[in-house]
């Protein structure tokens, strides 16, 4: 199979950088996959799990926001924030939930309940794509 580019890079650092059979991406628009030769794209990221396919498992990913770029050099994906499933702890996730739980209840007003509601939406999304 072709391979083609793909860099994950976060605020932090170079999260990943290699040829790639396949990666699919949380896009604002839907999950959508990228192979060798596929048309120039941009779009923007939703919270959720960046799954990359090359040489032996799946690698799983787990960004939060951020830009998404297909152009003739590769892919490259600019995160708000990325972290391999692995490093994740799902009792940091479940703490997470609660304390959001409870800024839902603590706003002040609408725009930070708003704001506490969406993060809320996201951790929860996060919790049963992992199986948690």
């Amino acid at each position: 199979m072709a391979t083609f580019r793909f860099e994950l890079v976060s605020p932090e650092r170079l999260v990943f950088a290699g040829e790639v059979i396949q990666v699919d991406v949380p896009g604002e628009e839907g999950e959508f996959g990228v192979l060798a030769g596929h048309a120039p794209y941009i779009a923007t990221l939703k919270p959720g799990l960046l799954t990359i396919y090359g040489d032996g498992e799946p690698q799983r990913m787990v960004v939060r926001g951020g830009l998404a770029e297909m152009g003739p050099t590769g892919l490259t994906v600019l995160a708000e924030q990325a972290v391999p499933v692995a490093e994740l702890d799902p009792d940091m996730i479940a703490q997470s939930i609660k304390d959001t739980e409870e800024d839902v209840a603590d706003a002040d007003n609408d725009v930070a309940r708003d704001r506490a509601r969406a993060r809320l939406e996201q951790l929860q999304t996060l919790k049963s794509a992992l199986g948690h």
